[in-house]
């Protein structure tokens, strides 16, 4: 078995997963798997990641899971009452082989029943793939890689700069994720002291005294386009419910599932103050921190009191060029996946499972990076343009994704 365990998916599942529990418990929804990467055939693989799956509904949480995430400040009781009866069901995926060697994977149902799908699966079709193209990894030059990161790290004035790894539905495999973090706490210190932050992923943040790490994802805020009063409204309302849920806590928001001038328009002085700050995952980043910063200076909140993550595409050179823009005007940290837990040398499958319905209606993501745009339904993609006022690139028209 791949995954073992239903903690071994990304934070930002849970914190969403006790959202839905309280504020839509009765939302059905679509997920559709994309992989973005040409020339890529699953089908072969098609069975094992079938059987995988399989194994995969069958776990359980185990009490000292429920116990650690019991433990964990944000989370409430009644939520973990939950978890100790929750299990995946079968019956809500569906894994078929194409004619043209790709593969289709769909997943429909309750949202509170589907949402810890995406992150397993993703890490599943991940390692079968590798387990088969890559039969006898090269570990020595993935060591040496990881090597060269570690001392990117320590080589030059980095002053309070911190990693965190939100690698696990990119990785090349489980066991080569788990010797990562154990290397990199090891070399960097973890924790307040260290230079590595944590983890997103729950099961090694559990095994390795790590912090986990995440908030919100961008299916959170494309359910609020069905969920909320009016489609205008659905950022606003998506961030109202999220501190309704939370109270002050976990209060990072994401700033692209409209793109930014939607999100600055809509992130007004109230949420400036209410939240801690915001996540960058698609678009420049160095524009997007100036933007930022300008716009709380603009709302008057002081940059220094508010957190800008940083966590598209990330490599070590590329979060010490941020830091370096970035520091002492900000606070600021940087989520690295594919580049921390799958770069041995082979290209890694750029692969997703995205929201495409909520409540019957069609839901989308219109990202500052074109090629990330996700939508099932071209007219409804064209009006949620209309009623956000968000302009069509030249070329964006070519890169949307569908199905």
């Amino acid at each position: 078995m791949i995954i073992t365990s239903l903690l071994d998916t990304d934070l930002y599942k849970f914190t969403m997963m006790q959202a839905v529990l309280h504020q839509f418990p009765g939302a059905q929804v679509s997920y559709k798997f994309k992989c973005r990467t040409p020339g890529v055939l699953l089908a072969p693989y098609v069975d094992d990641i079938r059987s995988e799956i399989k194994s995969l509904c069958q776990l359980k949480f185990s009490e000292q899971e429920l116990a650690w995430m019991r433990a964990l400040r944000f989370i409430k009781s009644d939520f973990v009452d939950f978890l100790g009866l929750f299990r995946l069901n079968e019956k809500y995926i569906t894994v078929n082989a194409l004619p043209d060697g790709s593969i289709d994977i769909q997943i429909k149902g309750p949202w509170l029943h589907t949402i810890l799908f995406e992150i397993p699966v993703l890490a599943i079709v991940n390692e079968v793939y590798f387990r088969h193209t890559q039969p006898v990894p090269d570990y020595v030059e993935g060591r040496k890689r990881l090597q060269t990161k570690i001392e990117q790290l320590q080589a030059v004035d980095l002053g309070d700069l911190k990693i965190a790894d939100y690698g696990t539905r990119r990785r090349f495999s489980k066991p080569w994720h788990e010797e990562v973090l154990r290397v990199l706490s090891a070399r960097l210190g973890a924790g307040p002291t260290g230079r590595f932050a944590g983890s997103s992923n729950c099961l090694f943040a559990k095994s390795l005294g790590l912090t986990p790490l995440g908030t919100m994802a961008h299916e959170y805020l494309q359910a609020c386009q069905a969920l909320g009063p009016r489609l205008r409204d659905s950022q606003v309302f998506g961030f109202e419910t999220w501190a309704r849920e939370y109270r002050g806590d976990l209060g990072i928001a994401l700033s692209d599932v409209y793109g930014i001038e939607p999100f600055l328009r809509d992130f007004d002085m109230y949420f400036c103050k209410l939240f801690d700050g915001a996540r960058h995952d698609s678009g420049d980043p160095f524009n997007w921190g100036e933007r930022m910063i300008e716009h709380y200076k603009n709302n008057r909140v002081d940059p220094l009191t508010k957190t800008l993550i940083f966590s598209d595409g990330l490599t070590v050179p590329g979060t010490i060029e941020l830091y370096q823009r970035f520091r002492g005007r900000c606070q600021l940290a940087f989520g690295i996946g594919t580049n921390l837990t799958n770069d041995l040398g082979y290209e890694p499958l750029q692969i997703v499972i995205k929201m495409v319905e909520c409540n019957g209606q069609p839901v989308a993501k219109l990202s500052d990076t074109p090629s990330k745009n996700m939508c099932e339904d071209a007219n409804y993609l064209a009006y949620l343009r209309q009623v956000f006022g968000i302009a069509q690139s030249a070329d964006e028209s070519q890169t949307t994704e569908k199905h």
